[in-house]
């Protein structure tokens, strides 16, 4: 990682404190950005997120898939926390809070998107930050990047189906087109888009034009980030400055979330006997969250100003300081974990990082 990214928890704070800086100063900027939308998805917000979805799917290695035959336990870890656990276990803790322990502190319909914003949390799994973790946890890059396709294949179809089963559970009416719509453009379209752009540049100096493309979109990738922040939390500012205890109240169930799931995937993992250069990576996607994904569908579900955008934000501002303490607990554990091996034979690959 780059000085830049080693400091993003810095400069997702700095953009915090500017969103909500201007957004009270300069309402009219805000509403002006807010009304730039087609079909309920804002388009300033929509070129943001693809700034940052895009370089990632750019190093989605497809031919990497073959590599699960041979080692599946790492994989199989990272879907069944992913798509069996982590979306349930978050739509239950903000139902406890919201609806039960914070019942007091905040109102009804404030309560329900909050849970909204947590569900959309939990039913996307990392995608871009988990190649840094990878990288920072020294896990095997190959088998990173077989994760990580998996999942966002698997995210195509059930992202949506998850999402409302859990929305309509929590009692928040959810239009199908709606979710599936943001499921194609943030999803489908910049997959589709970076294997597209993969192909092209593959087979030239033996790949190494990939390499070079994505580090040139990186630091749009970043820039797209922290815009993005600026501009929700410039939505947000008069809750934010009049209840800036709602942070806080939203934070507690993500942050009891976070560690939850990493401590199940991690003793699982441990149980398992894999090798640290693959567990270690495993539970890290188990863990975060693919945030821009959540933040676009919930501004489309539930619009800018929603509680269900402040709570995905919020899940931005939670999971960087949160991830690195995990990375290093982690790295200090390793001796816990088979090294080089997983705990099938198999020698592990090694490579340069994806990220």
């Amino acid at each position: 990682m780059g000085s830049f990214e080693r400091f993003l928890t810095l400069w997702v704070g700095l953009c915090i404190v500017a969103g909500v800086v201007l957004g009270y100063f300069l309402p009219g900027v805000f509403t002006f950005v807010a009304g730039i939308e087609y079909a309920h998805v804002n388009l300033v917000v929509a070129v943001l997120i693809w700034v940052m979805i895009y370089p990632m799917m750019v190093q989605v290695d497809f031919s990497s898939l073959r590599e699960v035959a041979h080692r599946p336990r790492g994989l199989v870890l990272t879907l069944v926390v992913n798509w069996l656990i982590k979306p349930f276990t978050m739509a239950a803790l903000g139902w406890l809070f919201f609806k039960v322990l914070f019942a007091d502190l905040v109102d009804p319909a404030s309560a329900t998107e909050y849970i909204a914003g947590m569900i959309l949390l939990g039913v996307a799994p990392c995608t871009a930050m988990v190649f840094v973790w990878s990288q920072l946890t020294r896990g095997d890059p190959n088998y990173t990047l077989v994760q990580v396709s998996v999942n966002d294949i698997i995210m195509i179809f059930a992202f949506a189906p998850i999402a409302a089963l859990l929305l309509g559970v929590s009692d928040i009416s959810v239009p199908w087109e709606t979710l599936l719509l943001s499921v194609v453009l943030y999803v489908l379209l910049p997959l589709v888009a970076g294997y597209l752009t993969r192909r092209r540049l593959e087979g030239q100096e033996a790949g190494r034009h990939v390499d070079r493309f994505v580090s040139r979109l990186k630091p749009w990738s970043i820039v797209g980030l922290l815009a993005t922040v600026v501009l929700l939390f410039g939505f947000q500012a008069d809750k934010i400055i009049s209840q800036p205890q709602v942070i806080l109240l939203i934070a507690i169930p993500l942050l009891i979330q976070t560690y939850g799931i990493f401590a199940v995937a991690y003793g699982a993992a441990r149980s398992l006997k894999l090798p640290h250069n693959i567990a270690a990576p495993a539970c890290m996607i188990g863990t975060s969250n693919f945030f821009e994904l959540a933040v676009a569908v919930a501004i489309s579900l539930f619009g800018l100003n929603s509680g269900a955008a402040l709570a995905t934000v919020v899940g931005v501002l939670v999971e960087v300081p949160v991830m690195l303490s995990l990375v290093a607990f982690a790295n200090r554990t390793a001796h816990w974990f088979p090294s080089g091996r997983d705990g099938q034979g198999a020698p592990a690959s090694s490579g340069a990082s994806g990220r």
